[in-house]
């Protein structure tokens, strides 16, 4: 499902028109990406939630020349699914 999709069915589920569902979507991806960037985790219970982690600094090799690299620490998404979430997809 891409963007288009999910905001079509965001519309139809919820009754609203396309364009409000568009802003809906939106602001929820504006707040999550702003709380993350402070720190902060999202827990939406049921769904899951998301948290940033440091990825330690690692070696890796460049897949064109074969050569040795390393792989700079930095700073990830991670998002660990609801029981909800979790159980409806098995």
């Amino acid at each position: 499902m891409n963007k288009a999709e999910l905001i079509e069915a965001m519309a139809q589920q919820s009754g609203l028109s396309k364009g409000d569902a568009k802003k809906a979507l939106e602001a929820f991806t504006s707040i999550v990406s702003d709380t993350l960037k402070k720190g902060d985790k999202v827990g939406l219970v049921g769904f899951g939630t998301f948290t940033v982690v440091l990825r330690n600094e690692r070696a890796g090799i460049n897949p064109t020349t074969q050569a040795r690299i390393q792989i700079p620490a930095k700073n990830v998404v991670k998002f660990k699914p609801g029981m909800e979430l979790a159980t409806a997809v098995e």
